[in-house]
């Protein structure tokens, strides 16, 4: 295709992204004002005469010419160059209001290689670049040729490091050569699919059901013709259908939510060993590579359930330390990494390159049973005392206590779960968090990775020793709840006591 302009190899030199970059730039803005405009013009489309369709037709195409001189300016206005005396990535972009950013490389924390669906069909790349600590989280460019978007990654990681000459003739055949001790199979990640995400699968399917419900609603409401259709349509869909039915036609389109949402996520999953990093590939329309440092990994955390457990299969996440000032815990999410479908000696095989060893023998400390105490009275008593009060007023109510009964014990069996799985373990070079219901996770960090200690106890709980610790990442919080006050105190001190003698760096 000749869209495409190949980079200078000199990246000094201020350089424009490649020419495709203009249909990248074109397809992205369409997608925006087609997602604020769809029903606006729908409805439009349906109501208006047939003689006012050529305005339609017309403000349409007016639209789609704006968007592309806009995205032609942008493509015009956006260039990007490495200062190598000052050690900085410097880029200018904008129109009207011009920005000129400027990142120095020692606070780049990681820089991804992209490509999604659109970009494959016109054989370009994006690289994405986090910096830790500044107020632009992501600074993305768009399109980018393969050669100069690696060659571009290790500048932007190594800086004056980089040998040039043996970078342009052997950086594409290092990444190549690199066998991956990790592929994925297919069959790996319907084991996954069929095993994981369950919570997230149902917000998504609960997430569209109310959406086509919301939309059916405005569409009704548009054409006059909202008489309770959509409400009626549903209660006469649960009076027809058995609960039974329904409850396995929700889990078996949660299972297949899940199956699909994995393979397109982690479709050719592969983890190889690069130089000192990790490089992690995947993806099915959208593949994303990731060049990780051991170094940057905050907390390294593992989960296993039941049927993974039989499966021999299980989840690793690495959290790194958040681009950016996170601003709630979708932005803490953003940098984890997560490893899925790895047998336990490809577990430890990670672990070994992330923690440079395996932890031996802890020190357990456990909650005290007053652990229980709180989550039975807001979970399980109040809510069914509620539900009783309520049934005691209203006969209609009364005939589904059966299900109060059933909440209330699948509610203190979970509690109790979660009691006997929160467990804090320690030796001098880890500290490892155990917790988890259904799914059983193991946290690990180094002790000189954290950042801040609280810790707080309730007052009734003073003549008991009974207190918490929260052990504070740049990739998250660590809690301990419930467990001796005074083991506690003296965790803390031997804590701080290695984090200000430690000479290792956090990152």
């Amino acid at each position: 295709m000749q869209l495409l302009n190949k980079m200078e190899n000199d990246f000094s030199k201020p350089q424009r992204q490649s020419a495709a970059g203009i249909v990248i730039m074109a397809s992205y803005a369409a997608q925006k004002v087609i997602r604020a405009l769809f029903f606006p013009f729908i409805i439009f489309l349906l109501k208006a005469e047939k003689s006012h369709l050529v305005y339609f037709f017309l403000g349409g195409a007016i639209i789609l010419v704006i968007t592309i001189v806009f995205s032609y300016l942008n493509y015009l206005k956006f260039t990007f160059f490495l200062d190598n005396e000052k050690q900085e990535f410097v880029i200018n972009k904008g129109i009207f209001n011009k920005t000129l950013l400027t990142i120095p490389l020692e606070k780049i924390q990681q820089v991804n290689i992209n490509q999604s669906f659109l970009q494959k069909m016109v054989g370009v790349f994006s690289v994405e670049i986090d910096t830790a600590g500044g107020a632009d989280k992501e600074v993305s460019i768009k399109a980018i040729d393969e050669a100069s978007a690696y060659r571009l990654k290790e500048h932007l990681l190594n800086g004056n490091k980089v040998a040039e000459n043996a970078l342009v003739d052997n950086d594409e055949q290092k990444l190549e050569a690199e066998k991956p001790f990790i592929n994925l199979s297919l069959s790996t990640l319907l084991k996954v699919g069929l095993t994981s995400n369950y919570g997230s699968s149902l917000a998504l399917l609960i997430g569209f059901a109310y959406a086509v419900f919301h939309n059916a609603k405005e569409l009704l409401k548009a054409f006059d013709t909202d008489n309770g259709q959509v409400e009626a349509a549903i209660e006469r869909g649960i009076n027809v259908a058995s609960i039974g039915i329904l409850f396995l036609a929700v889990i078996i389109l949660l299972l297949v939510i899940n199956i699909v949402r994995t393979i397109v996520k982690f479709y050719d999953f592969k983890i190889s060993k690069h130089k000192h990093s990790l490089l992690i590939s995947a993806g099915l329309l959208n593949k994303k590579n990731t060049l990780l440092s051991p170094k940057k990994v905050q907390i390294t955390s593992y989960s296993q359930n039941y049927f993974q457990k039989k499966l021999n299969i299980l989840n690793l996440n690495l959290k790194q330390a958040a681009s950016g000032v996170p601003t709630d815990a979708k932005d803490l999410e953003k940098s984890n990494l997560s490893l899925p479908g790895c047998s336990a000696t490809e577990k430890d095989e990670i672990l070994r390159i992330i923690l440079s060893k395996l932890p031996n023998e802890t020190k357990t400390y456990l909650p005290n049973f007053r652990f229980l105490n709180l989550p039975i009275l807001f979970n399980a008593v109040l809510p069914v005392g509620i539900f009783w009060i309520v049934a005691l007023n209203i006969p209609e109510v009364m005939g589904f206590y059966p299900l109060s009964i059933i909440y209330f014990i699948i509610v203190l069996v979970m509690i109790y779960f979660s009691y006997r799985r929160h467990r804090l373990m320690v030796n001098q070079e880890f500290i490892i968090k155990k917790s988890g219901i259904w799914d059983i996770s193991y946290e690990h960090i180094f002790p000189h990775k954290i950042q801040a200690i609280s810790t707080f106890q309730y007052p009734w709980h003073k003549g008991v020793d009974v207190g918490h610790v929260d052990l504070h990442t740049a990739a998250g919080v660590i809690h301990y709840k419930f467990g001796n006050y005074t083991e506690i105190k003296g965790l803390v001190n031997y804590w701080l006591y290695q984090v200000e003698s430690s000479d290792e760096d956090w990152m």
